[in-house]
């Protein structure tokens, strides 16, 4: 499915949207699809790491405790 949005820049991130269209030989939609993707990808692996440092914490807790003091 493809949804279509309007996407406000300001003049300096369109003009930098545009450098980089230019520099790798893309459209600027491209450019912006690819940030997108990317930024959804790191999101992502930012939210499971955290969800693995809390299952640790938990799991280990008391031994995290004890090794404080």
């Amino acid at each position: 499915m493809v949804m279509a949005m309007t996407l406000r820049l300001t003049d300096e991130e369109q003009d930098g949207l545009k450098a980089c269209a230019a520099d790798f030989g893309i459209s600027m939609q491209e450019v912006a699809r690819q940030a997108i993707r990317e930024y959804i990808v790191r999101v992502d692996h930012r939210s499971r790491v955290a969800g693995a440092a809390d299952h640790i914490l938990a799991v280990h807790a008391d031994a995290i405790d004890r090794l404080g003091k």
